[in-house]
């Protein structure tokens, strides 16, 4: 055996043995709620490592391990430590210098690990292969591997995602992870760090909870909250169809697509509505849905009860939406006149509605009222009856959602609340006909036929006046 110069074999060192080898955790499969310890790291290709060997300097330094999974070491040359752990590795170098040193003792450090390459699948936002470097040395997480993908999906089942892990000899260690533990309790161990090759398989709730979705949107690991959302409103809304809502939707004129506004909010389903032109006087918003296809291709429905959001204040009705959602909002068979207020005083309903007062008053034209404003003060908002108006009643034109259009003539009581009979909230483009009274009607029809002999006397007095 050869021993290096300047190496002195003494008790000590002759009574030392080779690092045994660590036992390696056995693969296991345990439940959502349990804890896993990690398992110790495995070098591969990329990883820089500090190999030391006891008492001999010049064996000793930093080295990085090749493509092939090997380091080159003095004297020894290459030495395979692909898939080892840094005990193991430890150990295969030490028998290599077993033919030179007498009792090597090696210490292997990782310095840097290797970039780690895993795949994600299921609720997030872009499932695929990412390579995920490390940050000051610390190994890339569950949590972190989620961001990169661009955030969990709002049908993500935080309690039960699994990372699926190859073993060395074949098959896969399937690890449990609760991140919402991780969420309410803060318990870091629950965020466990990644090995390459894993895979994190992120599987769909079986149901909303809206408590749990207005947290899951605000963690770090969720989507973007400032991007864009492709989404379809359809039913009683203003303008139905596909629309495009982004954190700071506002609330049009009635028929017109809301804008930008100011905040950065989370795109909720009350500003969907805001964006499609706000709800319609006749929409049932106790019983809107929303439907929405997950990853896996299953669609699921989201009972939602703003009504509930109006009058307690439960916030949690105001779901916030991810890409590809349907809002649907059903037709209220009856609605009494102080929910009709309520509702249009919302901030889903448009700001005003467009209604045409023609005839015999002060200010004829298109006039802007809120949402259900009684005929009596639209027809205050237009100036009132001028001196000609009949003003006993008022004739009421109407264009029904099924494409027919009705006329009927109401009295007026400007002492009169809402009242559907006597007093009706108007609709969008509804039309006022104020008619002249009986007394102007018959004044046009004389001036009417008085009117060419009245020219006809002008010029005859033209006449005689003159001379001619």
């Amino acid at each position: 055996m050869i021993v290096p110069a300047g190496t002195q074999p003494f008790a000590a060192l002759a009574n030392t043995t080779a690092p045994k080898i660590a036992p390696k955790i056995a693969p296991t499969q345990i439940d959502a709620g349990g804890v896993r310890s990690e398992d110790a790291y495995t070098l591969g290709a990329g990883d820089r490592i500090r190999i030391d060997v006891f008492r001999v300097a010049q064996y000793s330094g930093e080295n990085q391990v090749l493509v092939d999974g090997t380091v080159n070491m003095p004297d020894i040359g290459s030495v395979s430590i692909q898939g080892l752990t840094l005990a193991e590795a430890a150990t295969a170098i030490s028998k290599r210098y077993s033919r030179f040193l007498r009792y090597p003792t090696i210490t292997v450090t990782l310095v840097a690990p290797r970039p780690v390459k895993i795949g994600i699948t299921g609720e997030v936002n872009r499932p695929g292969t990412y390579t995920l470097a490390t940050e000051g040395g610390s190994l890339p997480t569950v949590t972190r591997a989620l961001q990169t993908a661009g955030g969990i999906t709002q049908s993500a089942d935080l309690r039960q995602i699994q990372v699926r892990r190859p073993r060395a000899g074949g098959g896969d260690d399937i690890i449990s992870v609760d991140l919402w533990e991780f969420l309410k309790n803060g318990d870091l161990r629950r965020d466990i760090t990644l090995r390459g090759g894993d895979t994190i398989v992120i599987p769909t709730a079986s149901e909303i909870n809206l408590a749990e979705s207005r947290l899951m949107a605000s963690v770090s690991f969720s989507a973007d909250r400032t991007q864009s959302l492709n989404i379809v409103v359809v039913g009683e809304v203003y303008r139905p169809g596909p629309y495009t809502v982004t954190s700071t939707a506002r609330t049009g004129a009635a028929g017109v697509p809301g804008g930008a506004g100011g905040g950065d909010r989370t795109p909720t389903i009350t500003r969907a509505i805001q964006v499609a032109g706000g709800i319609k006087p006749l929409a049932d918003i106790r019983k809107v849905e929303i439907r929405r296809l997950t990853k896996t291709g299953i669609e699921q429905k989201i009972q939602v009860d703003l009504w509930s959001l109006l009058k307690a204040g439960d916030i949690q009705q105001d779901v916030i939406l991810q890409d590809g959602d349907t809002i649907s909002v059903p037709t209220v068979t009856t609605i009494t006149p102080s929910e009709a207020t309520q509702i249009a005083a919302a901030s889903f309903s448009p700001d005003t509605i467009r209604v045409n007062v023609v005839g015999e008053v002060r200010q004829p034209g298109v006039v802007q009222v809120p949402p259900n404003t009684p005929l009596t003060r639209v027809l205050l908002a237009a100036g009132g009856f001028n001196t000609r108006a009949s003003q006993g009643s008022v004739d009421l034109v109407r264009l029904n959602p099924d494409g027919t259009v009705t006329r009927r003539t109401i009295g007026v009581d400007f002492a009169l609340g809402v009242d559907e009979s006597s007093n009706p909230p108007l609709r969008n483009d509804d039309v006022l006909i104020v008619s002249p009274s009986t007394i102007s009607t018959v004044s046009d029809t004389l001036g009417t036929i008085l009117g060419p002999l009245g020219s006809f006397f002008s010029i005859f007095n033209f006449f005689r006046i003159f001379g001619f």
